[in-house]
């Protein structure tokens, strides 16, 4: 199918609110999830109306938010328009529609080879994608070198200045192409340099603000990896757009990296094999250079960085994605450059050969381990980021689940509460009860293994509002609550929780594994008895040790 042939949603002249694919109609999917009725209503050009949830501002007690079908993505991906990757973007969509996705992100590094020519050759990469998978959601997006920090996922919706956004934000805002990369404590740079990425993210909103792009959004990704992205420049981060910088990668790419007997004796999960370096935050302990059940330290451990961000009441999402470059086992090299070419002067790799023989990688395809589910009320990319701001939104790996649905209501209330990422108004002392509906894997998963959730776990964690020390990585006040032991059971079925609101604000989020390998969390047995642990270098099968996660729901306790 030629550019001019492309559908009507895939064009980027067309306005946002033609964004649904041909094939997959809203009707369709408002059928399939029990939608139909609701009272959620759709704006103008298409866009989320917000739901009716009570703020906490708000006179208004308790909240009813809409239900929701959940779309499968991942928002980090590179091709050969990355100097380190191999695959087309024809090659990693097919990949993903084969594996379930619904929605990619396209995230090539920033360098000068792709800041002069990349991102408008791949962006009719990106257009040939999209015609060939027309089910799918494919975004543009870039993979920042954030100032003074690592990466961030920058994406946009499809539209006509999505290449001059990411083009015209590389330029301005990359820190490897400034030479504003010095994070280090004490160094000379380093203020000017955190107060750039506070400056691009800040160019970001004013962009979505004016409407000279319809959306756009920022995510952390591998925050811990190398230990440069301090406390405080997250917050800072958060703090400077909020409806743009919405969250972190809770558990990076790179899953298939310890696989025993691949890629080496010290190889760890998502390759966080790194030391402590003169550019990372010295409050990190040794131990954050891990990952647990796959996860960054700084999600996994209950009463740690994620939970200390969302102490203060502010939402702050995770997802998980595959970072793919290059896939365990896969038997595709990179091409061979053609006299004179070079990355630098043609912004792109030689197309990837087939070979016989499996080459060295650490990534899965795309869908094919990690998967982010966003809810939404309609099919569309302004929905998909719609749902990531509202942090509706729950992770697994290695296909543990096929469903999740959470909610928290008053008791004597009779609508359907209050899902991930929202807030629910409540008078101290009140009633409450958290509903998580579970719906097991039907069937097995690609590495042929039928997953089973051992175990659901429920966190608390009190709101104290703002820290004084925006280095502050702990949240004394969060712990595992609740286990339930659902060793054996099939199908959907729905656990249900007492809650009550004490003097303080709360929030709730929830985790489980498939029971193989846990112990003790990192601030101890009493915070949390059961939760991941990290590997043994060389020997973390990933499918043999799957998590679930899920984002928090608010609930904002006002006096009696």
């Amino acid at each position: 199918m030629s550019e001019q042939q492309l559908p009507v949603w895939a064009d980027p002249s067309v306005s946002p609110a033609d964004l649904d694919p041909q094939g997959v109609s809203r009707r369709g999917l408002l059928r399939g999830a029990g939608l139909f009725g609701t009272a959620f209503a759709l704006g103008a050009a298409g866009s989320l109306a917000a739901p009716a949830v009570a703020s906490a501002g708000s006179p208004h007690y308790g909240g009813d938010d809409p239900r929701l079908a959940y779309l499968v993505g991942d928002h980090h991906i590179h091709t050969v328009y990355s100097h380190d990757a191999k695959y087309t973007f024809s090659q990693l969509a097919a990949a993903g529609a084969k594996y379930g996705l619904d929605w990619m992100v396209f995230t090539e590094h920033s360098n000068f080879g792709h800041a002069d020519f990349g991102a408008a050759l791949e962006h009719k990469e990106i257009l040939k994608a999209r015609a060939e998978n027309p089910r799918q959601l494919i975004f543009q997006g870039l993979e920042w070198y954030i100032p003074a920090a690592e990466h961030c996922t920058v994406f946009t919706t499809p539209g006509p200045h999505e290449v001059d956004l990411l083009t015209r934000f590389e330029s301005a805002y990359d820190g490897k192409l400034l030479g504003y990369t010095d994070g280090s404590v004490g160094g000379a740079n380093t203020a000017r340099n955190e107060e750039h990425a506070v400056k691009a993210i800040k160019w970001l909103a004013e962009q979505r603000r004016t409407g000279y792009v319809d959306d756009v959004l920022v995510l952390a990704n591998h925050p811990l990896r190398l230990g440069i992205d301090s406390p405080h420049e997250m917050r800072n981060w958060r703090d400077a757009a909020p409806e743009i910088m919405i969250g972190m990668e809770g558990a990076p790419g790179a899953q298939g990296a310890a696989i025993p007997g691949w890629r080496g004796a010290t190889s760890m999960r998502g390759e966080y094999e790194n030391k402590p370096s003169a550019q990372s935050w010295p409050g990190y302990p040794a131990e954050a250079y891990l990952t647990y059940g796959g996860f960054d330290w700084s999600t996994a451990t209950v009463g740690g960085l994620w939970d200390a961000m969302l102490a203060e009441g502010k939402l702050f999402s995770i997802t998980t994605n595959s970072d793919a470059h290059r896939i365990v086992f896969d038997t595709w090299k990179n091409g061979d450059w053609a006299a004179g070419q070079t990355f630098d002067n043609t912004g792109r790799l030689p197309d990837p050969v087939n070979t016989s023989t499996p080459q060295p990688g650490s990534d899965f395809w795309p869908g094919q381990f990690s998967r982010t589910h966003v809810g939404v009320t309609r099919y569309g990319y302004r929905a998909v980021m719609a749902g990531l701001r509202a942090g509706r939104v729950w992770l697994d790996h290695g296909h543990l689940l096929d469903g999740l649905d959470v909610r928290v209501k008053r008791d004597r209330d009779h609508g359907r509460g209050v899902t991930l990422g929202g807030r629910l108004r409540v008078r101290k002392g009140e009633k409450l009860t958290l509903t998580v509906t579970v719906t097991t894997a039907s069937r097995p998963n690609a590495q042929g293994i039928l997953p089973e959730l051992a175990h659901v776990d429920v966190i608390r964690g009190a709101v104290r509002g703002p820290v004084t020390d925006r280095d502050a990585w702990q949240a004394p006040a969060t712990k595992v609550v609740r286990t339930w032991d659902v060793s054996g059971r099939k199908g959907t079925y729905t656990l249900r929780i007492p809650l009550t609101a004490g003097a303080e604000s709360f929030y709730v989020r929830l985790r489980g594994s498939d029971g193989k390998r846990n112990g003790p969390g990192y601030l101890g047995a009493s915070i949390d008895p059961h939760g991941p642990i990290p590997h043994e270098p060389g020997n973390g099968d990933p499918w043999e040790d799957t998590w679930f996660y899920s984002n928090p729901v608010f609930v904002d306790v006002s006096g009696g």
